[in-house]
């Protein structure tokens, strides 16, 4: 009866140590330029693998700037219609969570920095 048993136990075994051992590596995207969130990013994140389980960098002078997370449609407008997740800190990280597009813009009590490009729109995967 142990024998019968035996692989079963042990092929349980192997199971759990795979599972303790998968590593999941996720990858920090520093938003921007070299220099960070600015003017003129909007096409940053066409070309960008980004997945699940990333992280978002944005650093910028926070006395200056800041990050909205908005709709596709406050994204195409530069505006922001309703409350929404607002970073100020000049060094956020932002986790992605789940798949779809997400939408950030800088808007600093009008829309003009958004208009002139320091906005993103990326696809997570």
């Amino acid at each position: 009866m142990a024998r019968g048993t035996m692989v079963p136990t042990l092929l349980l075994l192997l199971l759990a140590i795979f599972c303790a051992t998968t590593v999941v590596h996720s990858k920090e995207w520093n938003v921007g330029r070299q220099d960070g969130w600015f003017f003129s990013i909007s096409n940053w994140g066409d070309d960008k693998p980004i997945k699940v389980g990333d992280v978002l960098v944005f650093k910028y002078k926070a006395i200056a700037h800041n990050v909205v997370q908005v709709s596709e449609e406050d994204y195409n407008a530069c505006t922001v219609s309703r409350p929404s997740p607002t970073y100020r800190s000049g060094n956020d990280h932002i986790k992605v969570t789940s798949s779809g597009r997400f939408f950030f813009i800088c808007y600093v009590k009008t829309p003009l920095h958004c208009e002139n490009g320091m906005k993103i729109a990326i696809t997570v995967q």
